[in-house]
């Protein structure tokens, strides 16, 4: 019996320790558990906050973003819009700005060309009038000079009253043109001075320099000349008395014109080949004097009156045609004794 007894005592014992163990184990999971719980919890605390962190840093367009609530993705969407259109009217405000300043800037630089050139126009007009007065003021100090030297060679010789009358012909110019030249006749040498005035050479149907250019009907003599050689049968059948001999050379009259007769005297003399005009129907010398005489009296001519046509009358005849707005025919023509005022 005691030995049975001792038995269930023991039972007894390992039971009281299986349910002590058991309980211990039971805690200890239990602590276990709440441990792992509230790092759990923690861990979801963390990364909840770093999703808010990168929630506020992407508002939008991030992963977090696309996790939020709709309300909040609404809210924004509509701050984004909202400040995307306050950028766009600030920048539309400015372009504004900028075109408007633009168009003024534009505005003031034509108005400083315009009055830039109304400055210049204006300085173009006084540098003119002060031109005109500068002229006006020669033209009275040399009217001055000439009656000063008038009055005081009022008892020289000829020849000083010569010089005075030349220089008034110069300076009056278109008065000549209303009252004709009164014709001279004067006594030339039998032969010429071929020094001054070498003879030219024959050329067959040679056409005057640059006349095609002259335009007019009274120049019309000059496009339509060219030299032509005949016999002396040939001009007396077709000229008969307008034929004149100067210096020993024929020459014929046809339309208000004097040519060399080539070929009628082989050898005969011309200082020039061309038409001269038949100023009062007087031979070529004749006609010759008097314009070298007129161009002397207005300051072109320097040289010897010896009724020839050479180089230095011809080149005369073309200064007084250019100064004089002619053209430079270089030789007698009706324009240009119209214009010296003998024709």
């Amino acid at each position: 019996m005691q030995i049975g007894k001792g038995l269930i005592t023991q039972e007894k014992k390992l039971m009281r320790i299986l349910v002590a163990s058991l309980c211990s184990l039971a805690l200890v999971s239990v602590h276990g558990a709440q441990k792992q719980e509230d790092k759990s919890k923690q861990k979801k605390q963390t990364q909840t906050a770093q999703h808010a962190s990168q929630a506020t840093r992407h508002p939008t367009g991030s992963g977090a973003a696309r996790n939020a609530p709709k309300a909040s993705y609404q809210g924004q969407n509509t701050r984004a819009a909202r400040v995307a259109s306050a950028t766009h009217d600030r920048q539309k405000g400015k372009k504004n700005e900028t075109s408007i300043a633009a168009n003024h800037e534009q505005k003031g630089q034509r108005a400083q060309i315009s009055n830039a050139d109304q400055t210049e126009k204006g300085k173009k007009n006084q540098t003119r009038a002060e031109r005109q007065t500068a002229k006006a003021g020669n033209e009275r100090q040399t009217a001055k000079a000439r009656n000063a030297r008038q009055i005081k060679e009022a008892g020289k010789p000829n020849h000083a009253k010569t010089a005075t009358v030349a220089d008034q012909n110069a300076v009056k110019g278109k008065v000549a043109k209303n009252k004709p030249l009164k014709t001279e006749h004067f006594n030339l040498a039998n032969q010429p001075n071929t020094a001054k005035a070498p003879p030219v050479k024959f050329q067959q149907g040679r056409r005057i320099a640059g006349s095609q250019n002259w335009q007019g009907q009274q120049y019309s003599v000059f496009r339509n000349y060219k030299s032509e050689w005949h016999d002396q049968n040939w001009w007396h059948n077709h000229y008969r008395n307008n034929i004149v001999f100067v210096f020993g050379a024929p020459y014929y009259w046809n339309a208000g014109y004097w040519f060399p007769a080539w070929g009628y005297y082989p050898n005969a003399y011309y200082a020039w080949d061309g038409p001269i005009y038949a100023y009062n129907r007087l031979p070529p010398d004749q006609i010759v004097a008097n314009v070298q005489t007129t161009l002397q009296q207005q300051g072109y001519y320097h040289g010897e009156v010896d009724g020839l046509i050479g180089p230095l009358t011809r080149g005369a005849i073309a200064d007084y045609q250019r100064n004089h707005g002619l053209y430079m025919t270089s030789t007698i023509d009706q324009p240009t004794l119209q214009s010296l005022g003998m024709a």
